[in-house]
């Protein structure tokens, strides 16, 4: 068991790193900008200093209803192949590329959406 000073296993011995908390909301925000081909709006991802993202979704949004209405974590990982077959973990949105560079993949453990994100090696800062 976990004690409460211990950093999940996901981040201590996978190494995967926390990238933002992707909360839904039907309320249209400030800077909002659109992702037409999945058919959501995004906003405060890029001023937030803790990586808090606001989430609003067109009604036929092709997205679980989890994702539509429970707050998400995200997290960037190497390489999401990899993840999904070494952790067998269930995914419940195939992969996609909500931007260039960028592939995702939402997963759900206990009730809770997770997406876990890959960056094209090109785009990545070390």
């Amino acid at each position: 068991m976990r004690h409460e000073h211990e950093l999940p296993e996901s981040v201590s011995k996978w190494g995967w790193k926390f990238h933002h908390l992707g909360i839904p909301t039907n309320v249209k925000m400030p800077d909002e900008q659109y992702i037409p081909h999945l058919k959501f709006y995004v906003s405060g991802f890029a001023t937030s200093p803790f990586g808090v993202e606001w989430m609003r979704f067109d009604d036929d949004s092709p997205f679980d209803e989890l994702i539509k209405t429970v707050p998400h974590l995200a997290f960037v990982v190497d390489d999401l192949e990899y993840e999904i077959a070494t952790r067998k973990l269930n995914v419940i949105t195939k992969s996609n590329y909500p931007s260039e560079g960028i592939k995702v993949v939402m997963i759900e453990h206990n009730g809770a959406p997770i997406e876990l994100m890959e960056f094209d090696k090109n785009m990545r800062k070390t």
